[in-house]
């Protein structure tokens, strides 16, 4: 049965996209940490991420550095976090978020009904920085 992740790739559930290629792509969650939280997900459905091959983790961490590039403009912050904790679906990700304390690590604190338009505004923002980055 394909994941949610898999799911929003393919089109059958939305999603708000800021980057895509063949191997990866990056979308908003829609349960942000904070403003700007995008995941980072391969196309290639693996749960674990120590089980990706190498070449496939290498452009995954790549897209997440290019994504926290993007992120460091769209939202300033002191850092742009990086987890990978695997636990909600079994689709390796990478949650990238902008952070000015580690206490917007928890997931406890996630947003579960966030403002539509400012996920809008969030990928917009995300998409300019990207295209300003070339």
């Amino acid at each position: 049965m394909p994941s949610v992740y898999t799911k929003i790739m393919a089109g059958d559930l939305p999603g708000r996209f800021v980057y895509t290629d063949d191997q990866a792509t990056a979308f908003l969650t829609v349960a942000p940490l904070r403003p700007g939280h995008t995941l980072v997900v391969p196309r290639q459905e693996i749960d674990h991420w120590q089980d990706l091959p190498p070449e496939l983790a290498a452009h995954v961490f790549a897209v997440a550095q290019r994504i926290a590039l993007a992120l460091r403009t769209a939202f300033p912050s002191k850092r742009v976090g990086l987890v990978i904790a695997g636990l909600e679906v079994r689709h390796t990700h990478l949650h990238v978020v902008p952070i000015d304390a580690l206490d917007d690590l928890d997931f406890r604190r996630v947003d579960t009904a966030p403002d539509p338009t400012a996920l809008d505004d969030a990928a917009e923002r995300i998409g300019t920085a990207l295209a300003a980055l070339g």
